[in-house]
């Protein structure tokens, strides 16, 4: 997230934050796509890893772009981190180890969707390349440790980096050392809402194995395909994970706010600063709970919204719903992302499809599946059948949604291209991160450094 919101609209029941989420619901002619992608920055003489501070740092990349795009700087404590289109057409942000984020525009089509991350790269390269910069799309940091990791003076970064080893084991993993490819998603009404919540809750360990990318650990293998997949199995259980009332038929916006109430807060801004909340729930905020501690001690809008920002389930809703599954990977993958996800909700017939082929699918099966896909990948099964074959069947489903909606590129060609990544996984039945693997136990030697010029962006 590039900025945290400052909306002093006051807060005084919990039908103004269900109000805050339901105001998402559009009509479907208004519905866009929004995607998310994240990098590894690393210096190119020795694939070490990008300060924030210097000549040729995080920093430097965000000021250089600044002065290229004319987006407008977003700063905290009197540092550039981040960059916001004035419009409110995409944002450039950092993650705590200094990972390069586009938090992409709201677009119509997929064909847009990959037009936009090349200029993106293309741009970012321009300005990296004289700093001897460039940038690493998988889901793991393979070589840096923990304390090699450069972190980011950011505000909301140094409250989680506190708190993160109270609630989990892995949590500062998460933070410094992993990257993702999301997409962003409209719904229409409540009902909308809950069936694709519903469908994407169910099908998102399917999206960590076809897109599983971060084998590597500290320069070598570390046992796993996802490992960015494990790391979210322990990262913070109150905030994170599956949410198994949103498999209920009556789920509702409603339903999402009372559960995000009962987490632990991270922050709130006032005048700027940033003040530690973890030891309250955003209920006993709202209770009170904060008089004494601080000037401004009321809720607002700002305070809620910012919460949202905060929660990290398998898919986030907020007013759209984000898919959170996947590892970074390549650029061909930034396409494929939204395509998968797009081609199941965005066709009525498909969503239809996908929701009958999973409405049987129990909370405790699906939870089994998720423990299971980080180390087995594709070859976890499920009810007796490896995940292949579901993925084929799920994948065909998307196709379909894809070429029913018709969106055409110049040669006449459909969404459905941008599957050809997740197609070829299942052709050779083999992930990216099984690709990798066999890289380093062949032509590279048992050495993890080429991946830093075979998937360099």
């Amino acid at each position: 997230m590039a900025r945290d919101t400052t909306d002093q609209t006051p807060l005084s029941s919990v039908q103004d934050l269900t109000d805050y989420i339901a105001a998402g619901n559009k009509p479907r002619e208004r519905f866009r796509i929004g995607t998310e992608h994240e990098k590894f920055a690393f210096f190119r003489a020795d694939n070490s890893p990008v300060p924030y501070f210097g000549d040729a740092s995080i920093s430097a990349l965000l000021t250089g772009l600044q002065k290229k795009c004319g987006w407008e700087p977003i700063t905290d404590g009197g540092n550039i981190i981040g960059l916001a289109e004035q419009n409110g057409m995409g944002a450039i942000s950092i993650e705590p180890g200094g990972q390069f984020e586009l938090s992409g525009a709201p677009l119509e089509t997929i064909h847009e969707t990959c037009k936009e991350s090349n200029q993106h790269l293309a741009t970012l390269r321009e300005i990296a390349e004289p700093m001897g910069i460039r940038f690493l799309g998988i889901g793991g940091s393979p070589k840096w440790t923990y304390a090699e990791t450069p972190q980011m003076p950011k505000s909301r970064y140094e409250i989680m980096t506190r708190y993160m080893p109270k609630v989990g084991t892995k949590g500062l993993d998460m933070m410094y050392r992993t990257c993702t490819i999301q997409v962003n998603l409209d719904f229409s009404s409540e009902a909308d809402m809950r069936k694709k919540m519903r469908v994407s809750m169910k099908l998102q360990s399917l999206a960590t194995a076809l897109f599983a990318s971060s084998p590597f650990t500290e320069g070598k293998p570390n046992g796993l395909l996802s490992w960015r997949g494990d790391i979210w199995r322990d990262v913070d259980n109150q905030r994170s994970g599956l949410l198994d009332f949103t498999f209920r038929d009556d789920f509702g916006f409603r339903d999402y706010a009372e559960w995000a109430l009962d987490v632990p807060m991270y922050f709130i801004v006032r005048d700027g600063h940033y003040h530690d909340c973890t030891h309250v729930t955003f209920r006993q905020f709202m209770n009170g709970a904060l008089k004494g501690e601080v000037a401004d001690p009321s809720p607002t809008m700002g305070d809620w919204t910012n919460h949202l920002s905060t929660l990290f389930p398998d898919v986030r809703l907020k007013r759209f719903l984000e898919m959170r599954g996947a590892d970074g990977g390549p650029w061909r993958r930034i396409c494929a992302l939204p395509a998968f996800w797009v081609g199941l909700l965005y066709d009525d017939a498909a969503l239809e499809a996908a929701d009958e082929l999973t409405k049987d699918w129990t909370f405790a099966e699906i939870s089994a599946l998720r423990n299971a896909v980080p180390a087995e990948g594709l070859r976890a099964e499920f009810r007796g059948h490896p995940l292949f074959d579901m993925a084929r069947e799920v994948i065909g489903i998307s196709r379909a949604g894809l070429k029913a909606r018709g969106k055409l590129n110049g040669e006449g060609q459909d969404e459905s291209i941008f599957l050809a990544p997740l197609e070829e996984v299942l052709a050779k039945k083999a992930t990216l991160a099984e690709d990798l693997l066999s890289l380093y136990h062949g032509r590279w030697n048992g050495s993890v450094e080429p991946v830093f010029e075979d998937y360099q962006y």
